[in-house]
């Protein structure tokens, strides 16, 4: 490593006066080809004693060593919380250690943008671990969701992180597909509320958001991890590409991340069209692409798209891939080469510097007054804070699918035998991009780091006095049966049994759920499906819990038992949460993000369909009916949505909807409704779903209050894309319904409309705006 002893050479890129643009354009101008290459590279310091914490991170060990990575300069520093536990005020030290010789190892004094992920919080040792997205999307409560950004946001920027590696705005097509977790569910509209809430919270803290995983990735073949995306450009228009759009369009979002898969043969990370065309040509994106970890080196190694790295640099940099990471390995010497050859235009290579240096200047690193030391670490990174807006979610996130005995909530019970694997298993409550699930397996002398009580542990602190019996049964996975007999008599002798299934995620295999850890079928992992059948044959009272990242086919587990919630992976506050709504202490507000598939529906398939991708007797043998569908979710009082009416019920094809509808607790105890407001387009130009969600929100109620949920629809909201590829406004009749779920009947408005044919772009209105009246 050569570090410099003199002063680092000044310019006017170091006037905070003057605009980003300018200043980096001037920096740019005074740097050789190696100093501008440096910046578009990275390193990770520690990834060879991390364990594989990365797709095939196997494959890419022996890369640059720190001391050789930063020579020159450097454009980013890969998780240098996130590899190993580290307490807070370590990890503030040693990122200001590791930043103090970046800057000395560069004549400019450059600091790097140092990235962490931050998918269930800041992704370090004895952070807040969130619950995962699936159960961010179970809330519908985009205003919560912006809290806990902003908050992951404010921890990570106080320790000196720029950049987080989320929000995911995949759109789940496939139940099977592993990190189904991740995800905000299969709606682009609720996916687009919550990604853009996300991403406005973690900005207003001042570290950069990353839109993950751009696009497509979520529709690979068969549902396994990194395959071909199989879809078509409709699909990706409507369906894939809204949430991104908003993001970056309304977000302002500052990066976006290439997916790993291919759409129609062409690898996102090569793709010029998607990359450059769409995102900053068409949307008008300001910032810098990374690279997910290593896609680079795979369009050689596993799209076999490039003959060597240095091809595979090259494409990516035409493309409009600006920053490699984790590690530099296309954009360092085979890049060098492939300029000095003329394989690559020194000005797509001024291209990505200019944005990687604008992105700097923007967070304060080329102002002179910035340096290392400048940071604080929190005392808690779990502080009361955090574990409130963690608390408030997981208590918002739980659905009760099913009540049909209305055992819940419980009346205090003589005693309860309490069954499942993931009953007494903390990791069970966690999602595979926590750091207790994704670094802790490796250092296993390490403890969790955080208070997280496990569902037995709440249960039993729920209901003092009570005798709680608690028997496994069986292992989240694995064949071993041995235990199922226990279970069964633990459970014929209590007077209620409380039985909890589900996930325990992991990465790459090592999970039932979690990146790499795809499924063939939507059945309970392991012999939980026959630990399930045992126990609601001996039970009196069963109250079954799917605790998991996925949605499973339980329906006719659910149809046995007396009532059944869904938790998707809720945190550490999600014991006492899941506890809180059996004892009624909670009255459960969650609704589903994804639907729970029936016994014979098949994959893939989601609500968001045409006709004949529904029930269609006499066409198919195969039932997609769910058993619980999209939207849904019960509560300890009731909820009637009537009178759906609109102020006019014809308008032009470009005009604003107004559509009203009473929602009443008609109930004895308050509670939260999710009206939610469907479009339906009965005669169109291209195929259209039954239904389709525009609009929602969450109204609080006490028993017996009725109030007026009023929709402002702008006719945008209707568009679709043509065959002619354009988004496109027809005129005819549309059907506006108010309902519970996307399989409530609902209050239905008819609205007609007049003119000609409008074609719309990126400026259209995306967002219904949603007044409670009386609020």
């Amino acid at each position: 490593m050569t570090i410099s002893d003199e002063r680092p050479t000044t310019g006017l890129w170091n006037d905070p006066a003057l605009p980003p643009s300018v200043r980096a354009r001037a920096l740019l101008d005074a740097m050789t080809v190696a100093e501008k290459i440096a910046q578009l590279g990275s390193t990770w310091p520690g990834h060879d004693d991390s364990g594989d914490v990365a797709p095939m991170q196997d494959t890419f060990r022996g890369a640059d060593s720190f001391d050789e990575a930063i020579v020159g300069g450097l454009g980013q520093l890969t998780r240098v919380f996130g590899t190993a536990p580290v307490d807070p005020e370590a990890g503030r030290r040693r990122l200001a250690t590791l930043q103090e010789q970046v800057v000395a190892a560069n004549r400019f004094g450059i600091p790097a943008i140092a990235h962490e992920e931050c998918l269930t919080g800041f992704f370090t040792w004895q952070a807040t671990v969130y619950p995962t997205p699936l159960a961010w999307a179970a809330t519908w409560n985009p205003e919560l969701v912006h809290q806990m950004a902003a908050s992951i946001g404010s921890d990570m920027a106080a320790v000196g992180v720029h950049q987080g590696l989320a929000p995911v705005l995949d759109v789940v097509r496939d139940y099977r597909w592993g990190r189904v977790e991740e995800t905000l569910g299969e709606d682009p509209y609720l996916v687009s509320e919550l990604g853009l809430a996300y991403v406005q919270g973690i900005q207003s803290s001042g570290v950069i958001g990353t839109l993950k995983h751009f696009a497509g990735y979520s529709t690979s073949r068969a549902a396994r991890n990194h395959a071909p995306a199989a879809l078509g450009p409709r699909e990706l228009a409507d369906v894939i590409l809204p949430p991104f759009e908003k993001a970056v369009v309304t977000g302002r979002v500052r990066s976006v991340m290439n997916a790993y898969n291919d759409i129609d043969g062409v690898p996102c990370a090569a793709d010029e069209t998607l990359l450059t065309t769409l995102l900053r040509e068409c949307w008008g994106f300001e910032g810098t692409v990374v690279s997910d970890y290593w896609a680079i080196a795979f369009l050689a190694s596993m799209h076999h798209v490039a003959a060597d790295i240095a091809d595979a640099a090259g494409s990516a940099l035409q493309a409009g891939l600006d920053v490699e990471l984790p590690h530099t390995h296309g954009y360092g010497e085979p890049l060098r080469a492939l300029l000095r050859d003329g394989g690559v235009s020194a000005d797509l290579l001024d291209r990505s510097v200019l944005r990687v240096l604008t992105q700097k200047a923007e967070l304060g690193l080329l102002d002179p007054d910035w340096h290392p030391g400048r940071y604080t670490a929190p005392a808690d990174f779990d502080s009361p804070r955090n574990r409130g807006i963690a608390r408030s979610l997981a208590e918002e996130s739980v659905v009760l699918l099913d009540n049909r005995s209305a055992v819940l909530p419980l009346a205090q019970p003589g005693s309860i035998a309490v069954i499942g694997p993931v009953a007494d298993d903390v990791r069970c409550l966690f999602g595979c991009y926590s750091f207790p699930n994704h670094v802790l397996p490796h250092h296993p002398d390490f403890p969790t780091g955080i208070h997280a009580p496990t569902v037995l542990d709440a249960i039993r602190e729920e209901f003092p006095g009570v005798a709680v019996r608690y028997e496994a049964g069986c292992a989240v996975t694995g064949d071993d049966r041995s235990g199922i007999a226990a279970a069964v008599t633990a459970a014929a002798a209590a007077d209620l049994t409380i039985l909890l299934v589900g996930d325990r995620s992991g990465m790459f295999g090592e999970g039932t759920s979690g990146e790499g850890c795809d499924v063939g079928a939507l059945t309970l992992p392991g012999v939980q499906e026959d630990l399930v059948d045992a126990v609601l044959d001996a039970a009196r009272r069963t109250v079954l819990v799917v605790l998991s990242g996925r949605p499973y086919a339980i329906g006719r587990h659910a149809r046995r038992a007396d009532a059944t919630l869904q938790a998707f992976f809720p945190g550490e506050e999600g014991g006492p949460a899941i506890a809180g709504v059996l004892s009624g202490r909670i009255n459960p507000s969650g609704r589903l993000p994804v639907q729970i598939p029936g016994d014979t529906a098949g994959q893939p398939g989601t609500y968001l369909a045409p006709p004949l991708a529904l029930k269609s007797d006499g066409v198919s043998n195969i039932d997609p009916t769910p058993a619980f569908p999209f939207g849904h979710g019960l509560s300890y009082t009731r909820f009637e949505i009537e009178d759906a009416h609109v102020e006019e019920a014809v308008v032009a094809v470009e005009a604003t909807i107004t559509v009203r509808a009473t929602v009443s607790n008609t109930g004895s105890r308050s509670g939260t409704s999710v009206p939610q407001l469907y479009l339906t387009d009965p005669v169109a130009s291209v195929t259209r779903p039954v239904r389709q969600l525009i609009g929602f929100t969450r109204v609080d109620l006490a028993a017996g209050e009725t109030r007026v949920v009023e929709f402002e629809v702008h006719t945008d909201l209707t568009g679709f894309t043509g065959r002619d590829l354009r988004r496109r406004v027809e005129p005819g009749e549309i059907v506006l319904t108010v309902a519970q779920s996307a399989g409530d009947p609902g209050a239905p408005a008819h609205v007609r409309l007049e003119g000609d044919v409008r074609t719309v772009n990126h400026t259209r209105t995306m967002t219904t705006a949603v007044t409670v009246l009386g609020d």
